[in-house]
């Protein structure tokens, strides 16, 4: 009877221990890691990409009073949560689709150029303006930054340190007859006359001296070859405004186109030379004037 019992106690026991080792394993393969594809699905996602757009920038620093040529202008990505109104985009859309809220600004700058002038490209609007504060290489262009011809402010970021601008009265006959442009550079003269029966006296008053404007033209247009205006307006030292100053007051004055060679030359005072005779038809009328 002893030995039935030690039996049944041994096999309860064994069942007991199979059980515990059974459960053992089971507890074990709960705990366990997840498999490969678990684990790459709860690998960290990586950052949806950012929306972006192409903002015309400066290749190269620009000094102010610089004359932009389309060499100096190119494009860069941009990030459009990063857009300003004033920035002057290509008016692509974004390769990512930004969020409402960005929306409104991109949409703003890709119309900055529109505002500009009427161009084909927002590049072209910026071809042949004047730099009016420094732009860095890689800075996008703004239109507070640059100045074109007819926008005030022009001529004051045109003018060199220390020089003036100066207008004078001219006609096609005391003009070269509309063939100076602006940007050339031309002397200018004046014929008065002298006390008593002595004839008329021409001085040179200035030399080499850049022409600025014709009227409000300070550039002219595409082919054209003469300007016919009532004004040039030139730049001089400001210590040489009185000598125009004082030609104007005696009487008129005639500019004299010099070659395209003398644009680097530099400007200086005229003076009185050794006498010569020149003889001026006007009107079918003929003077001789004396000339140093």
């Amino acid at each position: 009877m002893y030995e039935s019992m030690g039996a049944a106690r041994i096999a309860i026991l064994a069942v007991a221990a199979a059980a515990a080792i059974a459960l053992a394993f089971l507890v074990r393969g709960m705990m366990a890691p997840d498999t490969p594809e678990a684990t790459v699905a709860a690998a960290p996602m990586a950052p949806p990409p950012k929306p972006m757009a192409r903002v015309l920038v400066a290749k190269k620093d620009l000094p102010v009073g610089y004359r932009i040529t389309a060499v100096d202008l190119g494009w860069q990505e941009w990030p459009v949560e990063s857009l300003n109104p004033t920035f002057v985009t290509d008016g692509g859309k974004p390769k990512v689709s930004p969020p409402d809220g960005v929306k409104k600004v991109a949409n703003q700058a890709s119309e900055a150029a529109q505002s500009l002038v009427s161009a084909d490209e927002p590049m072209k609007a910026f071809d042949g303006a004047i730099v009016k504060e420094p732009i860095l290489a890689g800075e996008p262009l703004t239109p507070r930054k640059v100045v074109r011809g007819g926008e005030g402010g022009y001529m004051a970021v045109v003018l060199s340190p220390g020089m003036r601008a100066v207008s004078i009265p001219v006609t096609s006959e005391t003009g070269a007859g509309g063939f100076i442009l602006p940007g050339d550079r031309v002397d200018i003269l004046q014929s008065r006359a002298q006390d008593g029966d002595k004839g008329y006296l021409t001085e040179v008053l200035m030399q080499n001296v850049k022409v600025l404007a014709i009227d409000q033209r300070t550039e002219p247009d595409k082919e054209a070859r003469t300007i016919v205006g009532g004004v040039a307006t030139v730049e001089v030292a400001a210590a040489d405004v009185e000598v125009l100053a004082r030609g104007r007051s005696q009487g008129e004055m005639m500019l004299a186109l010099r070659p395209y060679s003398d644009i680097g030359g530099p400007t200086r005072r005229g003076g009185l030379g050794a006498n010569q005779t020149v003889r001026i038809v006007r009107a079918g009328d003929v003077n001789e004037v004396a000339v140093r």
